[in-house]
């Protein structure tokens, strides 16, 4: 990414989080309806695990100009993700619900830039 691309990617996501319970919200109704059988992989509060999800989300998008900072912050979320049981083919799924879930949050403004 280009750090045109970036800037835009971060101010879109700082639209995101004015709305983050209600976007958490979304992304998971739309991936547990997407597959259900990813429920399973959950367990507990739903709104504390939406707050944690976008938190992590934040971290990566405002660390996107710095790759060498977020990588190891998100390296063990990943070993963590496939000690759960997620498959590799379940990332594609959640990558698709969370651009429905963005592409609602913030509607026109939405684009292949942003």
């Amino acid at each position: 990414m280009n750090e045109q691309q970036i800037a835009a990617v971060q101010e879109s996501w700082t639209a995101v989080e004015g709305i983050s319970d209600q976007a958490a919200a979304l992304f998971y109704e739309k991936l547990f309806s997407t597959d259900p059988s990813l429920k399973a992989l959950f367990n507990g509060d739903m709104e504390a695990q939406g707050k944690t999800l976008m938190s992590m989300i934040g971290v990566a998008v405002r660390g996107l100009s710095r790759l060498d900072t977020i990588v190891p912050a998100v390296q063990p979320l990943g070993v963590r993700h496939a000690g759960y049981g997620v498959k590799d083919q379940e990332y594609d799924t959640v990558g698709g619900a969370l651009l429905w879930t963005l592409g609602r949050g913030l509607g026109d403004a939405f684009t292949d830039d942003r």
